[in-house]
């Protein structure tokens, strides 16, 4: 379980590597580089938009890929979804600027942007059915929260990378060509990820579906047919996690440098700070799962992301880094506290057959609800002098919303309540 376990991490903390420098680079440079024309916000705003494609590309990465992994096996969903996403990274990192090209670089920046959420879209199923479909029963939550912890170090990885280069550089060499760097060594990370998982094992639970010949043959349109009403509670129940999440990383790292006069090494060090403690927690939470439950630890996870949401406000607008640190360590532990438990939660609500689509669509489902927008929304609504409650009241609602899609899910710890493989999709797509 380790060595599974493990794999799967770093294939998802390589992929979130190239997911999150291009949010990183869209708050920093990409506006001026890629929209001159554009007024100072107009181009942040443009910026997050191409950011907000690969959110859109999703969905429809999970579709495909779900296929793949519900009908071949989870096994080459790990290896296809990471070599797509490392091969678009790289080239986003070789796209000649405006200046350059003129009209055809926006438009390619927004081609990759969507081929890196295809390639994002699949890794989630397949990373999280690798450790759920081999866990043992009662410690399914803690292994499960390795694909978890993913993200927090592909983060912390692509800023860290992002700190150095702003700390050793001038903003002329970070700005003429230093933001390439982190996307060109994503094309070594790939290499190493699927070198980590070129020995990894398709899991039992997939084999006995092969073996017995009861494999979907049309995993989408099965989940959308007979389990749409779950699909839609899952992808509302997430939103809120991809919305806080963006708020603290993306937004906030715009917010600070260009609203507050914050410098951007100072917002990063303070981001980076409450990400690990994020990642440290991770486990933490989800052993919480594995004793308590998963839907608890959810419904905790929304109602301290809705309190916490104008504290987070306040904490900012002071451009203390401590207070701000603080701000995004509260917001960060609200959204670990549901997200930990998702590896095994979401795999519980749906029957093998259809595990690795469904999954993975409403997961995905909730990136789109949850963080494709967030930053353009928050952008605007931060448009002026003063504090931009506007945003707190965005972030409170998404809250509200995702904490009511959570309460209308079933329990499906099985050392909580004990249900049979697929009884908890079909109980929470019954009629009421």
């Amino acid at each position: 379980m380790l060595r599974l376990a493990s794999a799967s991490l770093a294939g998802t903390a390589i992929e979130f590597y190239d997911f999150f420098v291009y949010g990183t680079a869209a708050a920093l440079v990409l506006g001026p580089l890629f929209f001159p024309s554009f007024s100072p916000l107009a181009g942040t705003l443009a910026a997050f938009g191409t950011f907000g494609a690969g959110f859109l590309a999703r969905p429809l990465g999970s579709a495909v890929f779900g296929h793949i992994g519900d009908r071949y096996g989870r096994r080459p969903v790990l290896l296809a979804s990471l070599l797509l996403t490392g091969l678009a990274t790289v080239a986003v990192g070789c796209v000649p600027t405006y200046g350059t090209i003129g009209v055809a670089a926006p438009v390619l920046l927004l081609l990759l942007r969507f081929l890196q959420g295809l390639g994002l879209g699949g890794e989630w199923g397949g990373a999280v059915l690798l450790t759920a479909e081999h866990a043992p029963e009662r410690r399914r939550g803690l292994w499960s929260s390795f694909p978890q912890i993913g993200p927090a170090v592909g983060f912390l990885l692509a800023n860290g990378i992002v700190l150095a280069l702003s700390t050793t550089l001038t903003d002329a060499q970070f700005t003429a060509w230093g933001w390439r760097v982190p996307f060109w060594a994503a094309g070594v990370l790939a290499l190493a990820g699927l070198w980590l998982r070129r020995s990894v094992e398709e899991t039992p639970q997939f084999r006995a579906l092969a073996e017995t010949g009861r494999r979907a043959q049309a995993p989408l349109a099965e989940v959308v047919r007979g389990h749409w009403r779950l699909l839609l509670l899952t992808g509302g129940a997430l939103a809120v996690g991809y919305a806080v999440f963006y708020t603290v990383t993306t937004w906030s790292l715009a917010y600070a440098t260009e609203q507050l006069g914050v410098g951007r090494s100072v917002i990063l060090a303070c981001i980076m700070a409450a990400v690990a403690l994020q990642g440290l927690a991770t486990p933490l939470a989800a052993l919480l799962g594995d004793r308590y439950g998963r839907r608890p630890l959810c419904l905790l996870g929304c109602t301290l992301c809705a309190v916490w949401m104008f504290p987070l406000v306040a904490l900012l607008r002071t451009a203390e880094p401590l207070l701000m640190t603080l701000g995004f360590v509260g917001a960060l532990f609200g959204m670990v506290t549901m997200f930990a438990v998702v590896g095994a939660y979401l795999p519980e609500l749906y029957a093998p057959r259809i595990r690795c689509t469904g999954a993975a669509v409403g997961y995905n489902l909730g990136g789109v609800l949850g963080g494709a927008l967030t930053p353009i929304v928050a952008t605007a609504l931060a448009d002026g002098s003063g504090p931009p409650w506007g945003v707190a009241v965005y972030l409170s609602g998404i809250a509200l919303l995702s904490l009511g899609c959570f309460a209308l899910l079933p329990e499906t710890n099985p050392l909580v309540v004990r249900v049979r493989p697929g009884a908890a999709a079909e109980a929470a797509t019954a009629p009421a």
